[in-house]
């Protein structure tokens, strides 16, 4: 257990596909001794990175699965996280943020920011995590980190302070001019572990002070010390470490590091920017709501001696049962303890508690505020808040995207179906962006998530990991359906079966509404009664799962009830539920109902050449083109388009480009679907109602 907190580092490394966060990692297990060897993302010798655990991810060359391990740099312990890049699994890098202080943000010197580095940029926001900016493969054809810098400040607004200058780039890359030292650094030995420090080249002194000029007067914004001290001629390297490190925690700037992890140069002063500049744990406030008092918000202390408060974020089925990756946020957790899930009240002891090192593990007896550890053992849900059962809190939950995609899955044969519905159980456990449901009406099963790649991952996964030969339908888009006018209704539900009825009047209207559903009481005079208002909010909310055009869940309405009539016995619960479904079926119709569609951000790039190309596949998938950039070379061109027209695309555009684009695409907003596709859809829909017999 560690005692000294500002000795401890959370860090998660983040960043676009192929930017080279896992050969980062790979890099910074070697330099800190927790490797012995350097092994490749793609690699050739069938080992793989460490990092990449899974044969799926060792085999496509991608991270699936964000992967904990720990090492030491100096006297400083950094507990690392590296998250996938693909915008599909974006729920790792979600539950990740979500418990680390700090963050590495990897950037490609030669493509800059990209379309998923905003999505990271945003997820950092959402949980106020200070970041280091590092560009990486300063050694490829086209690298320019003085562009990917200036593109932090233009496409993302933060305020990127420049730390270091390259020396030399592409294939004459050698190392960097340190701005705070103003000394060079080269690497040198097989693996890049000789740092070599000598002074600033003659041909880069006049840039290097300019440089070092512009990064004081950047960081005297924050800091009257250093001010002062530029005033007085008296800058000191620890002056200027101070002022970097209290603007990089309070969210003010973002420095920015540059190297190549591949060639194995600069990752040394990365890590001691994250010793130096990122939040240790007492750095940090973190909240938790307390649910005795009406969850109020309360802070919560990086102290070993308070009570135990800590959060599991993360799940995985291993060989000797779920494994439950927690962070202790306050207190101390050790073996034998007994402590309690604050969801479900229940009581539980603690067996196994270890430290991830990827896919290994090394047995603890005891573990502190601030660290992030594991434990076997213990049932639980993703987002768990546990305590030792003094106090009755829960950790703010994280933010779970809705899924776009779904699928129906069919087992082969009953041995299938055993597993399958074991696998589905595991996976809806751990991953809270894919879910799993069954069509009332055919009893199929169907599986929900973020893109194509994501639920091809876990089919795999069932087939690899479970023996689960399943059939899968084409992927259906998730539809929606909303209003697009005011209408008003009165409906009276009237039921006489002998005894007592049923009687239940409402009036009001729907209109149409941002997003979501609301429900608005407007009734004065009491026409009908308190009791019954919850019953007509239940009754009308149980009408958006399924729409009237194509049974699509239903968003952007709301409803207001201003009007109605109860009797002294005839009025009830259920008559009033009665009366609001029947307003909602009479009034819905009438309201001008449309179906929406998913449209996705896209971003292709490809050699210029085949801009044009690129831009035409996408106009004829629907797509509106929202713009484009061409430099040395390169095209990017952005795009908003349908994802029902993007099955099948990574086919076309390889085949359209030599195999030389590639693209990402993520979530962007519903849209009104064309008339002409939503008559098709509504067609569409009426022929499966009629295949079974409705």
């Amino acid at each position: 257990m560690i005692s000294d907190l500002s000795r401890l580092r959370n860090i998660g490394i983040s960043a676009h596909i192929d930017s080279g966060k896992t050969t980062l990692t790979e890099r910074i297990l070697f330099y800190t001794k927790r490797i012995h060897a350097i092994h490749d993302v793609k690699g050739k010798d069938g080992v793989g990175a460490k990092m990449d655990s899974m044969d799926l991810e060792r085999e496509r060359g991608i991270t699936i699965q964000s992967a904990a391990t720990f090492c030491n740099w100096g006297n400083t312990q950094i507990n690392i996280i590296d998250t996938p890049g693909h915008v599909d699994f974006t729920i790792e890098v979600e539950r990740s943020l979500r418990v680390l202080d700090g963050a590495i943000l990897v950037l490609c010197s030669v493509a800059g920011v990209q379309s998923q580095s905003l999505t990271v940029d945003r997820q950092m926001r959402r949980y106020g995590v200070p970041r280091i900016a590092f560009v990486n493969k300063c050694d490829r054809a086209g690298a320019n980190p003085l562009r990917a810098r200036d593109q932090l400040r233009e496409k993302l607004n933060l305020n990127p302070v420049l730390l270091q200058l390259p020396i030399g780039l592409e294939d004459k890359f050698e190392g960097v001019v340190d701005l705070i030292k103003m000394k060079a650094f080269r690497f040198e030995g097989a693996n890049g572990e000789k740092i070599l420090e000598s002074d600033v080249p003659a041909g880069m002194q006049a840039e290097a002070q300019k440089c070092r000029e512009e990064m004081l007067d950047a960081l005297s914004m924050f800091s009257d010390e250093l001010t002062e001290a530029m005033l007085e001629e008296k800058v000191t390297e620890d002056l200027i470490n101070k002022a970097v490190r209290s603007a990089t925690i309070n969210l003010q700037i973002v420095p920015v590091m540059m190297g190549s992890a591949y060639k194995n140069k600069a990752v040394q002063l990365l890590l001691n920017a994250v010793t130096t500049f990122l939040p240790c744990p007492t750095d940090v406030t973190n909240h938790a709501v307390d649910l005795e008092k009406d969850e109020a918000k309360i802070a919560l202390e990086s102290d070993s001696e308070k009570p135990l408060v800590m959060l599991a974020f993360k799940l995985e089925d291993g060989r000797f049962g779920q494994l439950s990756y927690l962070r202790v946020y306050q207190g101390t957790i050790s073996k034998g303890k007994e402590i309690t899930n604050t969801r479900t009240g229940k009581r539980h002891k603690v067996g196994r508690l270890v430290r991830m090192h990827s896919d290994e593990m090394e047995d603890i007896e005891s573990a502190g505020a601030g660290d992030i550890v594991a434990m076997f053992g213990v049932d639980c849900n993703s987002g768990d808040t546990f305590t030792d059962g003094t106090l009755s809190v829960a950790m703010t939950s994280m933010h779970v995207p809705e899924p776009v995609i779904s699928l129906t899955v069919t087992p082969k044969d009953n041995k299938a179906q055993v597993n399958m519905s074991k696998a589905l159980k595991r996976f809806t456990k751990e991953d809270p962006t894919f879910r799993v449901g069954s069509d009332p009406e055919t009893n199929e099963t169907i599986v929900q998530g973020m893109g194509e790649l994501h639920l091809d991952v876990y089919i795999e996964r069932m087939k690899r990991e479970y023996g689960a030969e399943v059939v899968t339908s084409p992927p259906r888009v998730a539809y929606r359906e909303t209003i697009t006018r005011r209408v008003e209704f009165n409906y009276t539900h009237k039921k006489q079966t002998g005894g007592s009825g049923q009687y239940g009047k409402v009036a009001g209207f729907m209109e149409p509404f941002e997003e979501g559903f609301e429900f608005v009481d407007d009734i004065t005079g009491g026409s009908i009664p308190k009791e019954f208002i919850s019953s007509c909010d239940k009754g009308f909310r149980s009408m958006l799962a399924k729409g009237l055009v194509i049974h699509a869940p239903v968003t952007g309405v709301r409803v207001t009830i201003n009007d109605g009539a109860a009797h002294a016995v005839d009025s009830s619960d259920i008559a009033f539920q009665e009366a609001s479904r029947g307003a909602w079926r009479e009034a819905y119709p009438k309201a001008g109902p449309q179906i929406l569609e998913p449209l996705m951000k896209v971003a292709a790039e490809s050699p210029a050449e085949f801009q044009g190309g690129v831009v035409g596949i996408l106009m004829q998938r629907r797509g509106i083109i929202i713009g484009t950039t061409e430099s040395e070379g390169f095209c990017r061109v952005e795009a908003e388009v349908p994802l029902a027209e993007m099955f099948g695309f990574s086919t076309v555009l390889r085949s359209a480009t030599q195999g030389k684009a590639e693209f990402t695409m993520e979530f962007s907003r519903y849209a009104p679907v064309p008339g002409a596709i939503s008559e098709e859809l509504i067609k569409k829909h009426k022929e499966e109602l009629a295949k079974k017999g409705k």
